[in-house]
């Protein structure tokens, strides 16, 4: 079995790389970080270093690694004969990538099935990347299928003399919606097949995204430099306590899930983003905030659904409240941000930015979070 596999940074490598292999499969990395290619090609494979009381170390070799520029042809032949596509490359990027893919997909000379998935932090990524790739090729065959996934494992900042070798947590979860699949056989033991993916997604998205977005932009804001020096804060606690109840409201309303399992799941999710072996600096983990700020993301997601069932999320604002504070040097994004911030009325921001229409539920309290932050501005 063959797969290949765009991304291979460190969720390339310590999670979905590592559970195909784990599963069979001979894969092919395709990245640009033309240091980490040369790093992956020199050694005598990675290691992957599952963190926890024990520490597990699994090493891993059976892969190649192709840069996605030079290395087009080969890339495109690999496609050929894959079994399984997978991307964890950022959304964004996604768009980027679906041209040779399907060069790929014309490339291919066997009848076997090829499933092709998007592994991202986001809602339906599969969809994003599919929608491209269709707008090049003429015809879709028909033993190609799009699956999309929700996936979930902490990967840390890693420090920069052990790369290739990555660590992460022990915990991994890879939920895979099999409804577009027509009975392909995926052979990846680790992850699950679900007929319904948006559960899981919405799950995990407000609940792990959500609290770990939370203790970053509460912990900047009051003066903390890491997730685990912020969780310890008992003011971040009791903010990402309450978000997780707004969050937990939505859930189990929408979706009917157990309460007392999903508080379980709640209770879980924040011991694993206390550990201090998963510490991570709360700069990198807020970056991108226009796009946490989109309407289908971490914070206006849930508070748009509170929203709609007549409840004020207001810890939830409160974090938009922190979102619109966030300050990094090395994201474009933050410098956009304060630039819309500074051209857009509070309706215009909410509508433009966060998918918000002036006639939504949600709309009054969002809008007056952000005056109450462009107020603040323009006191300065």
């Amino acid at each position: 079995m063959r797969a290949v596999h765009f991304g291979a940074g460190n969720i390339g490598r310590g999670f979905i790389g590592a559970v195909l292999q784990d599963a069979g499969y001979f894969v092919t990395f395709a990245d640009v970080n033309k240091e980490l290619i040369d790093k992956l090609r020199s050694s005598n494979g990675y290691s992957l270093i599952e963190l926890g009381e024990a520490q597990k170390e699994t090493h891993y070799e059976n892969f190649e690694v192709l840069d996605s520029t030079s290395d087009e042809a080969a890339l495109i032949a690999a496609i050929g004969q894959a079994d399984v596509i997978t991307a964890s490359v950022g959304t964004n990027i996604l768009p980027a990538i679906a041209s040779v893919i399907a060069r790929g997909i014309q490339a291919r000379m066997s009848d076997s099935p090829l499933v092709i998935m998007a592994c991202e932090n986001a809602i339906n990524a599969t969809d994003v990347l599919s929608s491209k790739i269709l707008e090049t090729l003429e015809r879709l065959p028909k033993n190609v299928f799009f699956a999309n996934t929700a996936v979930d494992r902490i990967v840390p900042m890693q420090r920069a003399d052990t790369e290739p070798d990555v660590a992460a947590e022990r915990f991994c979860e890879w939920v895979i919606d099999k409804s577009g699949l027509a009975g392909t056989n995926l052979e990846i033991p680790a992850a699950t097949l679900v007929d319904d993916l948006q559960p899981f997604i919405e799950r995990k998205l407000y609940t792990v995204n959500t609290a770990h977005l939370t203790i970053a932009y509460l912990g900047q804001r009051h003066g903390h430099g890491t997730i685990a020096e912020s969780i310890r804060d008992p003011i971040v606690r009791d903010i990402v306590a309450r978000v997780m109840e707004e969050t937990s409201m939505v859930l189990v309303t929408k979706h009917g899930f157990d309460s007392g399992d999903h508080a379980n799941y709640v209770r879980k999710t924040l011991l694993r983003l206390a550990n201090p072996l998963l510490d991570d600096q709360v700069e990198r983990v807020g970056r991108q905030p226009l796009r946490k700020l989109s309407r289908f993301e971490r914070l206006i997601g849930p508070a748009a659904l509170l929203a709609e069932l007549g409840e004020k999320p207001s810890a939830l604002l409160e974090v938009v409240e922190a979102s619109l504070e966030f300050s990094s040097q090395n994201d474009p994004e933050v410098k956009l941000l304060s630039s819309k911030l500074g051209e857009l009325s509070p309706w215009e921001f909410a509508s433009q930015i966060c998918g918000i229409p002036h006639d939504h539920p949600l709309a009054s309290s969002l809008e007056q979070a952000i005056a109450k932050h462009q107020g603040t501005l323009s006191h300065k």
